[in-house]
């Protein structure tokens, strides 16, 4: 597996995250990012060698939202659409805990870092760095739910709690793969170092439910591929990602399940308009993303666009079960106006790159950034796919859930 491989196998064919208030994933187990986007080298910390977190537009960010609001949503006494039943259900699968003794490490690990060099092991530490932060961002989420929810539901604190346990997990499990690398992520300073963003709850389950699905494709993709191609699997932390999905699965079966209790973020005309909104920005910034590190999927033996797709298309088939509109990404002019958007958004970051001061970076910008916003916007209003739960539905639906 390397960066400079000339011939690469084509892509197979699939088979079918402590501070008293951070809320984080709205993208696709699209990965929080400790590095930036471009070439420019970390800045060092005060903290001795940890790497200063340097935010984009791409870099995943760190969430916040109205607790108040949460505990009004799932106050038994005022929302009479919860489903306790379907709760205990899966608070019940939540504590089997099926991956409680999966995450094992061996010599394999070790052994299979000091093999990559070169581009690829850096981009490789980086995917790392950016999948721990993003399991920690989601142990950060789900414990402070469980904390502010105690009181107010204890089914639903309980569950929350739960799929914090699932995150610190995998987020351990990650750093651990870091020290293969003789680095380590200071996980206490990250959550101090990230600036947080304030989102409505509405938008968190939006958000979260497709990172949790989108999460899921991905995972289970790389690994079915990388069965299928046992002469890519580099590192065996692919060999952990069968199971590890099915925590994404299920955690976000449960964000389904919260919503179906709030038809109001379902059933109307603005859900719609925000439904697909979140769908195409969490497309897009994985798309972009990966974009970027076209040498990482390479090195597994995938191209990049293709699996992305693929990936996309599968988690918008699943979002439709839930969503009462979702984007039509199988309609090729969607994926040419994501690659569009690929190409604006590689001359953007050329920019950055160049020697000219900031001023003129900032002028240079302006056209493309226009353009970039013309190809999200045109991408967003085509038409959608009216989808969505029978369970909401006025009529007899054409996509039943």
């Amino acid at each position: 597996m390397a960066a400079e491989m000339a011939l690469l196998k084509p892509i197979s064919k699939f088979s079918p995250k402590l501070s008293p208030s951070p809320i984080t994933r709205p993208g696709a187990k699209s990965f929080r990012v400790s590095m930036s986007t471009t070439s420019m080298p970390p800045k060092t910390s005060k903290k001795g060698n940890k790497k200063e977190i340097q935010e984009t537009l791409l870099t995943p960010r760190f969430y916040t939202t109205d607790f108040d609001e949460m505990e009004q949503l799932f106050n038994t006494q005022i929302n009479k659409n919860l489903n306790e039943s379907e709760f205990e259900a899966l608070l019940q699968e939540f504590k089997t805990d099926y991956n409680q003794t999966h995450f094992v490490r061996n010599s394999e690990f070790k052994e299979a870092a000091d093999k990559l060099d070169g581009p690829l092991r850096q981009i490789f530490v980086e995917f790392l760095e950016r999948s721990c932060t993003a399991e920690f961002s989601g142990f950060l989420l789900y414990k402070e739910l469980g904390r502010r929810l105690k009181k107010t539901n204890p089914v639903v604190a309980e569950i929350f709690s739960l799929m914090s346990r699932d995150e610190a997990r995998h987020a351990g499990f990650l750093n651990k793969g870091l020290s293969d690398f003789n680095l380590a992520l200071d996980l206490g300073f990250l959550t101090k170092a990230r600036k947080y963003t304030f989102f409505k709850p509405k938008f968190i389950f939006y958000a979260t439910y497709l990172s949790e699905k989108i999460g899921y494709w991905r995972y289970i993709t790389i690994y079915r591929h990388l069965k299928e191609n046992p002469e890519y699997q580099c590192y065996p932390i692919f060999k952990y990602f069968e199971n590890w999905c099915q925590d994404e699965n299920r955690h976000g079966d449960f964000f389904s399940a919260l919503m179906k209790a709030q038809p109001q973020f379902l059933n109307d005309w603005k859900a719609k308009l925000w439904s697909r909104f979140f769908c195409l920005s969490v497309y897009v910034t994985m798309y972009l993303n990966d974009c970027q590190r076209t040498a990482f999927y390479e090195g597994i033996g995938l191209n990049t666009k293709e699996f992305d797709m693929h990936v996309i298309i599968e988690t918008n088939r699943t979002t439709a079960r839930i969503f009462p509109a979702v984007l039509d990404v199988e309609n090729p002019e969607f994926k040419r106006k994501l690659d569009r958007m690929v190409e604006i958004n590689q001359k953007i970051i050329a920019i950055g790159e160049t020697d000219d001061i900031g001023f003129v970076k900032n002028l240079k910008r302006i056209p493309l950034v226009a353009a970039l916003v013309s190809e999200i916007l045109a991408a967003y209003l085509m038409p959608p796919i009216e989808s969505g739960s029978v369970d909401f539905a006025e009529f007899e639906p054409q996509l039943v859930y």
